[in-house]
């Protein structure tokens, strides 16, 4: 039980250091490509540290959605990246880090940036929602496809023991079940965390936007937990598909050496797989809106071929 409690400090710990990171990464590694200096891999850490420190400002009349949903969506990043296997596979006997259970505190944050976008009352947080959940829609059921199709080999739904198992059984890593559930799991993480060619965390046009147009009228301290959330959650998806198509080095137990390890692995994964994302945004166009859906549809249909898949080869 400590130790099981450990390795969730450890999860959070890491995730918290790491996030910045992450993100300063990508804007990095875009502004190079596009021949620009960019502000620097620890820009994003000073960002939300200024944010942290402002007030932030409401408009008269508004409800308690604007106080409470920056908090839920940065509260519920922050069970996703304990409930996930980031560093280490030993997981809380009373926490379930199964597969419907994470699914649903990923749709906390959901729900919770949607009220933020209606609770504004502009037409563009109105837009920003509406979009918003059309693509969670197509989205949640993707993410229950791939990983239940990845869950077979293991015969359980909880995350911790499928990534043991195949890190334990190297011969399910390529084989059509998997590589047809991670691409899928690609496409979703791309979705949910709003980057190209879904969405474009770089602009405030406003017939384009989607994440920007839920959070246009947030400010200060709320703007920081609202951004600090999403990174997180970037992190936590990005996290577990790596780990799933990659689930080397991952600890297995709470000694230091084996913690240490897995994290420094773990990490050199995530930069790595963030540092290509920006490449490939670098090189694609933001699809029209009515597009999107048939790219979502495409990545549930590929996530239902690896299930069907999946009771052909196992």
């Amino acid at each position: 039980m400590i130790a099981a409690i450990v390795v969730t400090l450890v999860h959070l710990a890491f995730a918290l250091a790491i996030t910045p990171v992450l993100i300063g990464v990508m804007r990095t590694v875009r502004a190079r490509l596009e021949g620009r200096v960019g502000g620097g891999v620890l820009q994003p850490w000073r960002d939300v540290i200024k944010l942290f420190a402002k007030e932030p400002l409401r408009a008269p009349g508004s409800s308690a959605v604007l106080i409470w949903a920056p908090l839920l969506l940065m509260a519920s990043s922050l069970v996703l990246c304990a409930l996930i296997p980031l560093v280490s596979t030993l997981s809380l006997p009373g926490a379930p880090g199964e597969l419907f259970v994470v699914v649903s505190v990923l749709l906390l944050g959901t729900v919770a940036l949607a009220m933020l976008g209606l609770e504004s009352g502009t037409a563009f947080g109105g837009m920003g929602s509406s979009r918003h959940m059309m693509f969670t829609a197509l989205v949640e059921p993707t993410v229950l496809l791939s990983i239940y199709a990845l869950s077979l080999p293991a015969g359980t739904s909880t995350l911790t023991a499928i990534v043991r198992a195949r890190r334990d059984d190297l011969s399910t890593l390529l084989n059509p079940v998997s590589i047809l559930a991670i691409v899928a799991l690609i496409v979703v993480v791309v979705a949910e965390t709003g980057r190209l060619p879904v969405d474009n965390p770089s602009t405030h046009l406003e017939l384009t936007m989607v994440h920007e147009a839920m959070i246009l009228e947030s400010g200060g301290r709320d703007l920081g937990w609202l951004e600090f959330g999403s990174w997180l959650r970037l992190t936590a998806l990005l996290g577990l598909t790596v780990n799933l198509a990659v689930p080397w080095a991952i600890a297995s137990d709470a000694s230091a050496t084996a913690l240490v390890i897995g994290a420094a692995a773990t990490a050199l994964k995530l930069v790595v797989a963030a540092a290509l994302m920006a490449a490939v945004e670098v090189f694609i166009a933001k699809l029209r809106l009515f597009r999107v859906p048939e790219l979502l549809a495409g990545s549930f249909v590929l996530a239902f071929l690896s299930v069907s898949a999946s009771y052909l080869v196992f």
